[in-house]
């Protein structure tokens, strides 16, 4: 008796695998960007939350030097 517990991603994997050459590259294709539009989305919501956080007193930017003093206390 062979029970093998397979994972969603080996389930996945293992589909993948029965696709041709040409699908399999076709596949990764639009997986890539996928994924470069679902890091765009963060990228932008987290642009979107730093300016808010900006507008609402929330954030301060400046040098390394000005994180350091902050940090440290001095003036």
């Amino acid at each position: 008796m062979n029970t093998r517990i397979t994972t969603p991603f080996q389930q996945a994997l293992e589909f993948v695998e029965q696709l041709s050459v040409v699908d399999q590259e076709a596949l990764l294709e639009v997986v890539r960007r996928r994924l470069v539009e679902q890091r765009r989305r963060e990228i932008a919501a987290n642009a979107q939350a730093t300016l808010q956080a900006l507008r609402e007193g929330r954030a301060s930017y400046g040098t390394l030097d000005d994180l350091r003093r902050d940090l440290t206390g001095e003036a």
